[in-house]
């Protein structure tokens, strides 16, 4: 019996399509939601995430407030631009694309972003609430799995759920998103320094990639039913595409279709959340909703 393969296109553009319902009424009351977000220099992966992003913002009718920086700006000035943004209270939301150059210190820049504006929950005080379960700002990809889950009907109220992958922008916050009460999941973080990985993803009842490595979770390593989420963006050489690569998660997709319960393909599976859930972030940062 192959997997129910969860579609998230299909559910990020059913949350796309309520978001730009909901901003319509907050500008007929003269809210006109608004997110700035912050380009530096032209890596070509970020060029594209922003353009995806400001296609999104103007199908949900909300303003957007692109700034694109030369990659050799200093760290002063970014920060003065940030600041900026703070003070004008027509932008609800900021996000700065990361990576940034190597001569700016993300964690400043991060930190400079003020906490109700910060729509991609990195900062220090958003992360604190999330970690004391306050509301606030949830980092997006982590926020669309827990959505995945619930729009899927995956039972998570007293399920194992294992991570594999301890970033602060994946791991680590869809962890305690998945501990929570209103999910209720025991869960095990797992990570490089997991002895016998296998051991822990054999048990999990939802499994999370995580780790930005290809085909590494094998179908030896989930249990038989068990919900599988793929997070995983990895680009493979294929000469048979115009574009000389394919896109893969860190799941071995073929081979788990006929073990697992539930899975999420790559692509079209937790990637369009991300974006609808940024969307989602700003609409509430417009609503002064984490204030």
């Amino acid at each position: 019996m192959s997997a129910r393969i969860i579609d998230g296109f299909a559910i990020a553009q059913k949350i796309r399509g309520q978001t730009a319902l909901e901003v319509s009424a907050l500008k007929e009351k003269g809210i006109h939601p608004c997110l700035a977000v912050i380009l530096v220099g032209e890596n070509p992966a970020s060029v594209s995430y922003v353009s995806a992003k400001k296609k999104a913002l103007a199908e949900a009718g909300m303003a957007d407030r692109s700034v694109n920086l030369p990659c050799g700006v200093n760290e002063a000035e970014l920060l003065g631009i940030i600041a900026d943004l703070n003070r004008d209270t027509s932008v609800h939301g900021i996000l700065v694309q990361l990576p940034l150059p190597s001569h700016i210190d993300e964690q400043k820049v991060i930190a400079a972003i003020a906490p109700e504006k910060d729509v991609d929950g990195f900062h220090p005080v958003n992360a604190g609430k999330l970690l004391i379960g306050q509301t606030g700002f949830v980092p997006c990809t982590p926020y669309g799995v827990t959505v995945l889950l619930k729009e899927a009907g995956v039972p998570t109220d007293g399920a194992y759920a294992v991570v594999v992958g301890r970033s602060n922008i994946v791991g680590k916050p869809l962890a305690l998103l998945l501990a929570r009460k209103d999910i209720n999941a025991t869960v095990t973080l797992c990570h490089t320094g997991t002895k016998n990985l296998a051991s822990f993803t054999r048990s999990a009842d939802i499994l999370v990639a995580a780790m930005g490595r290809p085909n590494s979770i094998t179908a030896d390593m989930i249990k038989p039913g068990a919900a599988v989420i793929d997070v995983g963006v990895n680009r493979i050489s294929d000469n048979t595409k115009k574009s000389g690569f394919r896109l893969t998660g860190d799941v071995d997709f073929e081979a788990a279709l006929d073990i697992a319960g539930f899975i999420t393909p790559v692509p079209k599976g937790v990637g369009p959340m991300t974006i609808a859930m940024l969307l989602r972030n700003t609409l509430h940062a417009a609503q002064g909703s984490f204030k």
